[in-house]
């Protein structure tokens, strides 16, 4: 079991927003200051933090998830039209039984696993994973990269008008909270406040909610999403409608992830872990049906509500064609000799072959 859990820090961003919009991100006060010493900290020490960001509200997360339960709901002969393998599931529909779990091929995180305490050990999953993913594009793309895979054209699935506004709306809205969380990080880490998010222009963004049948699968130990990191820069979640995210702390603990409501949760990504020297280790993570989400089942069923599992999650990217190193004072860090330099859309390929989305069976050991 989780450790009992942790109440991640919460920080409000409105008094950042403000203060950029009033005098262009001049002088800050000593609150704010303390502000971004928080989101810096939270990110080296615990590979998370929970935000609140006034332009994205509860409203916006609920008319994205009653969509996307819409959705997943639909028969899977209509979703699999939606399916692009040729473009390593980077846009559009992957089914469910593609994704590999890191933990079931990654000799270095299987030796890790082993070396922790039990109660800390995530659920080792015994097959692919049993949930569905939606990928959509946020932000404008390059018209000149050296990854144009990584920057394909968006797919719409028939009877959705709503479709583009609300993927677009909600994206953007949560791209606009990782902006301001990455300018609060840099200040933080006392680097120029542009240092992540100038790296993050044309970056392929991507909005990617995953579909959990809890009518299917809603056994206690199922494992949606097997224990892993997330590839890209910063991660960012919408509150789920059912419990079941488990995240590993700096310190090794298990944490069982409860999101206030009006609240976002970051997670930092493999691309913050190499621009920082080592410095903030990628977070991970597991997503498994929990005592508390059979209870979710069980109210939902009561309820008549939809029971299949949205998480409302949005992958924030590097530049393809940014070459990845540890940023100022970071290339001192201790193990920054560990993160040579490259193009951030070559090691996103890299990545992709070891989790079966593209194709190739290469295993990067990261």
């Amino acid at each position: 079991m989780p450790d009992a859990a942790m109440d991640l820090p919460v920080v409000d961003l409105a008094p950042y927003i403000e203060i950029s919009a009033n005098n262009n991100g001049g002088d800050l006060t000593a609150e704010v200051r303390e502000l971004c010493s928080q989101v810096s900290r939270s990110l080296r020490e615990t590979g998370a933090l929970l935000v609140k960001d006034p332009r994205c509200s509860t409203e916006d997360n609920d008319r994205f998830l009653d969509m996307m339960e819409r959705y997943f709901e639909k028969p899977d002969e209509f979703k699999r039209k939606q399916e692009r393998p040729e473009l390593h599931y980077q846009v559009g529909v992957t089914p469910e039984g593609v994704e590999v779990p890191r933990s079931l091929i990654d000799a270095f995180l299987q030796e890790k696993i082993r070396m922790m305490p039990p109660d800390s050990q995530p659920s080792i999953p015994t097959t692919k994973d049993p949930k569905w993913r939606y990928m959509w594009r946020v932000g404008p793309r390059p018209k000149n990269t050296r990854f144009k895979e990584l920057n394909a054209e968006p797919v719409i699935p028939e009877g959705f008008p709503e479709w583009k506004e609300t993927m677009d709306s909600w994206g953007s809205k949560m791209i606009s909270a990782i902006e301001v969380a990455a300018e609060m990080a840099a200040i933080g880490f006392n680097l120029p406040k542009d240092s992540f998010t100038s790296l993050m222009k044309q970056g392929p963004h991507l909005l990617g909610p995953t579909g959990s049948n809890l009518q299917r699968h809603g056994f206690e130990g199922t494992v949606f999403a097997g224990y892993h990191y997330d590839l890209n820069f910063l991660t960012i979640h919408g509150r789920s409608r059912f419990p079941g995210l488990n995240i590993w702390l700096k310190n090794g603990h298990k944490v069982e992830v409860k999101v206030p409501v009006g609240c976002l949760l970051i997670q930092s990504g493999k691309q913050l872990e190499w621009l920082t020297g080592g410095e903030c280790l990628a977070g991970m993570h597991e997503v498994v049906v929990t005592n508390r989400t059979l209870s979710a089942i069980e109210i939902a069923r009561q309820q008549n509500r939809s029971l299949w599992r949205v998480s409302s999650t949005l992958f924030a990217h590097i530049a393809s064609d940014v070459v990845l190193k540890p940023l100022g004072h970071f290339a001192e860090a201790p193990d920054a000799s560990r993160y040579p330099s490259l193009y951030a859309g070559e090691y996103v390929e890299q990545e992709l072959s070891a989790i079966n989305l593209k194709g190739s069976k290469t295993v990067l050991l990261g």
